[in-house]
C-alpha cells in the first residue's frame, strides 16, 4: 500500500515476503500521504468526496431505474446493476479511508485492514473482469445469434452467470490473498473478450447495409469503452517497468484505476 488508503504497485512479492518474514509483529502500517502540509491535505478530501457522491448518485441511478422500470428488465440490462455494485464496493473500499486520513492528518492503517483492502479491491476487480467478459459474450449473441437469444440468454442462464461472476472473483481473491493466485486467470478473460469481437466484427462485416452495420455496432460501443477503460487503467498501473520507482507516479496511477473507472462507467 503506497498512498492514503489506495492499494499501489511499490514493492515485489519477494521483497514483501522478506520484510513480513523478518518482523512477524506488525499491527499495523503507515500509508504515504498525498501531502505533508497540512492546509493541502484537505484538498484531496473534498475532490474524493465530491467524486465518491458522483459515483454513488450514478451508480444508485442506475441501480434503482433498473430495478423500478419493468421494460429494462431484459438480459442486456439484467448485467448493469451487477456493475454498478461492483464499482460502489470498489471505490468504496479504498476512498473512504483515503478521505478519513487527510481530514484527521492520519497515516495508520490496521494489519486486518490493509489485509481486507487487498482481499476487497481483487475480489470487486476480478468480479467485475468476469461480468465484462459475460457481457461481451452477451453482445457476441445478440448480434452473431440472435435468433437464439432468448434461448441462451434466459433468467435462469443470467442470474447463474452473475451468480458464477461473483464466486470467481471471491475464490480468486481469496488465492490471491494466500499467494497462490494471480495473472492467468485474467488472461483468460481477455483471450475470450477478444475472441467474442472478432466474431462480432465478422458478424457486422457480413450485413449488406451500411445502416444496419452501424446499428449493430452501436450496441456494443459503450461495452468496448467500459471494457478497455477497466483494463488499460490496470495495465497502465502494473505493467509499468519497474525502474520507474517514483512515489508520486504510483500515487497517481493508484488513483487512476481505483477512482476513474467506477466513476465512468456509469456515464459511459
Amino acid at each position: 500500500m503506497n498512498n492514503s488508503g489506495f492499494i499501489g504497485p511499490s514493492r515485489s512479492p519477494h521483497d514483501q515476503k522478506q520484510q513480513m518474514s523478518n518482523s512477524s509483529s506488525i499491527t499495523q502500517f503507515f500509508l504515504l500521504p498525498f501531502t505533508d502540509t497540512r492546509e493541502l491535505q484537505l484538498l484531496p478530501f473534498w475532490l474524493f468526496l465530491d467524486i465518491y457522491l458522483a459515483a454513488l448518485l450514478s451508480n444508485g441511478l442506475i441501480i434503482t431505474t433498473i430495478a423500478w422500470d419493468q421494460h429494462l428488465h431484459t438480459p442486456m440490462y439484467f448485467f448493469l446493476p451487477n456493475l454498478s455494485l461492483l464499482d460502489l464496493g470498489f471505490i468504496s473500499t479504498t476512498l473512504p479511508k483515503s478521505m478519513a486520513n487527510s481530514l484527521w492528518n492520519t497515516r495508520a492503517i490496521s494489519y486486518t485492514g490493509c489485509a481486507a483492502q487487498v482481499f476487497l479491491v481483487v475480489f470487486l476487480a476480478s468480479a467485475e473482469y468476469w461480468l465484462l467478459t459475460i457481457t461481451a459474450y452477451d453482445r457476441y449473441v445478440a448480434i452473431c445469434k440472435p435468433l437464439h437469444y432468448r434461448t441462451l440468454l434466459g433468467s435462469r442462464a443470467c442470474v447463474h452467470m452473475a451468480a458464477a461472476a461473483w464466486a470467481s472473483g471471491f475464490l480468486n481473491a481469496l488465492l490471491h490473498t494466500a499467494n497462490t493466485f494471480s495473472l492467468p486467470l485474467c488472461q483468460g478473460c481477455f483471450i475470450f473478450i477478444v475472441l467474442s469481437y472478432v466474431q462480432i466484427f465478422r458478424a457486422v462485416l457480413r450485413i449488406p447495409s451500411e445502416q444496419g452495420r452501424h446499428r449493430a455496432f452501436s450496441t456494443c460501443l459503450s461495452h468496448l469503452a467500459v471494457v478497455s477503460l477497466f483494463i488499460s487503467t490496470g495495465l497502465f498501473a502494473f505493467l509499468k517497468s519497474p525502474s520507474i520507482s517514483l512515489l508520486s507516479l504510483d500515487l497517481m496511477l493508484a488513483v487512476l484505476y481505483s477512482l476513474v473507472p467506477p466513476t465512468l462507467n456509469p456515464l459511459i
